[in-house]
């Protein structure tokens, strides 16, 4: 277990090392969309819950999100399929990442239901719409699959024990119905206490400009990656992909009560440090500091006391999601924010390349790390060397914990 070495509060310049620049046509040409140069690793487990998601009309749309996160990475559900009646016959990883998976997308329930011999255990409901709210038809949509004999995932504010409805499908249909962002009973709520200051391990949240602009999926990659090349890493979610894809520590911040949501992460993150003891704990992201529709990041930085953050970013976002007159931030600003509201450090930019090719994200990042002086690079199609000289940079002693090299 490492102890946390002190980063220093002064600029530090940085050389990204991006790879070479690609050949594709200029954006003002008809580039192709940029697509991942490798999807999440998928932990070597024993799975035994089978599921379809349910995405209709936005797989591989911001909405989505809960849907993409499971395709590319789930440690909790074998995903047999997503139901999305707008591109049905396509690869989920296509969509996604443009590398087929064999994951294919459905155009109704009977049709994923065909293409399996097993009844699935679950259907997850896959969307995060703005509302937290079912629609008529969605409602009806779950209710059929519990009436197949399918449990369900829901990741909503909505919770489905509670609509009397839903309450008599699952009793009559003998299934379950998980509501992931239910908080535990107020009375086992927990205030913030100081006690995160007894974690001696670094701890780096991984925050945003905006919401759904993959935070988590930067999260997991830079957790996956530290532990492949020897480190202890844990991984601490806040959200209800996170819990959904099988995050062992997690609580779903934006359903607690504002008293609790600093203590609540805080205890998270004593219970996964004393547990694990690990060399590193990254805590995903909510948000926007900057947001006024949400208020999750001041609770983690409240409650996690991160000695660094990484900022992610989406320079072809021209307005934030859901609000399409709010424009973007600027990184320079996030990070000015971040810095004078808690006693951290930005130690580095990685960028969501939606609305991106390749070109442009070389230009993005050559552009940023100048202007930043902080190291940037795209999680999801850099060297992950890259994102893990970040933290390497930020704190030096967990390079003596390596036992294999960055690739």
């Amino acid at each position: 277990m490492s102890t946390v070495s002190p980063i220093s509060l002064r600029p530090r310049p940085y050389s990204a090392q991006a790879p070479p620049a690609s050949t594709q046509p200029s954006p003002a040409n008809t580039s192709p969309p940029l697509h991942n140069a490798h999807t999440l690793p998928q932990p070597a487990i024993s799975r035994t819950a089978t599921a379809i998601i349910y995405c209709e009309g936005q797989f591989g749309d911001i909405d989505g999100k809960t849907a993409n996160g499971l395709i590319r990475h789930s440690e909790k559900y074998t995903v047999l399929s997503v139901i999305d009646s707008t591109q049905a016959g396509l690869d989920t990883g296509m969509i996604l990442d443009g590398t087929a998976n064999g994951i294919p997308v459905c155009r109704d329930m009977d049709d994923a239901l065909s293409q399996t011999t097993t009844l699935p255990d679950f259907l997850i409901f896959g969307m995060a719409p703005a509302s937290g709210l079912l629609s008529e038809v969605q409602r009806d949509v779950v209710l059929a699959a519990m009436g197949k004999g399918m449990s369900i995932v829901n990741g909503l504010h909505e919770f489905l024990n509670d609509d009397p409805e839903f309450a008599a499908a699952r009793i009559a249909h003998k299934v379950d119905i998980v509501d992931v962002r239910r908080p535990r009973p107020k009375k086992f709520l927990r205030m913030f206490s100081g006690s995160i200051h007894q974690v001696t391990c670094p701890r780096i949240a991984v925050l945003g400009t905006d919401c759904a602009i993959g935070k988590r999926t930067t999260a997991t990659v830079l957790t996956a990656a530290l532990n492949a090349i020897g480190l202890k890493a844990v991984m601490v979610g806040t959200g209800q992909t996170g819990l959904i894809q099988g995050a062992r520590y997690g609580v779903a911040l934006d359903s607690v009560p504002s008293q609790f949501c600093a203590g609540e992460l805080e205890a998270t993150i004593v219970e996964a440090f004393d547990n694990e003891q690990p060399d590193v704990i990254i805590i995903e992201g909510q948000g926007a500091l900057s947001h006024p529709a949400f208020s999750t990041t001041s609770f983690i930085l409240r409650g996690a006391c991160p000695q660094a953050v990484v900022l992610q970013h989406a320079p072809g976002r021209t307005f934030r999601c859901d609000f399409d007159t709010m424009a973007m931030p600027n990184p320079a600003d996030e990070i000015t924010l971040i810095e004078t509201f808690a006693d951290t450090r930005v130690i580095g930019l990685t960028l969501n390349h939606e609305h991106m090719d390749d070109n442009q994200v070389s230009q993005a990042m050559a552009r940023f790390s100048q202007e930043l002086g902080i190291p940037v690079t795209d999680a999801l199609n850099r060297p992950v060397r890259h994102l893990l000289e970040m933290v390497f940079a930020a704190f030096p002693a967990l390079r003596h914990g390596l036992t294999g090299a960055p690739q």
